[in-house]
């Protein structure tokens, strides 16, 4: 799993468009239960990963729908995006399907 875009290191205005990648699985929304399969969740400003072993909640973004993008609106500053793949339960596959993160500086 990968973040299209924006780009590591790229300045952004408050409202931005995150297109989410994955590749060598599919993307199926939460309670689907297809093999090789799972959905996008958002970690938005956390430095440490969430339980692995548990269903991912709190402050993580699901999108159980299936979406591959959201548009965020952040306050200006810097801010570090990452991305965790769940399953149909939401928690991460084994071993766990996380991208590299990246951060965005925001701007008026």
């Amino acid at each position: 799993v990968y973040i299209i875009s924006p780009a590591d290191g790229e300045i952004v205005g408050r409202k931005f468009t995150v297109k989410f990648g994955l590749q060598g699985m599919g993307v199926a929304p939460a309670g689907v239960d297809k093999p090789n399969t799972g959905h996008h969740h958002l970690l938005i400003d956390m430095n440490t990963l969430p339980d692995l072993n548990q269903p991912m909640a709190g402050a993580i973004k699901h999108f159980g729908g299936g979406q591959t993008e959201t548009v965020l609106e952040l306050e200006p500053g810097e801010h570090r995006l990452q991305l965790i793949l769940g399953d149909k339960f939401h928690i991460p596959h084994k071993p766990a399907v996380i991208s590299e993160p990246i951060t965005v500086i925001v701007q008026d």
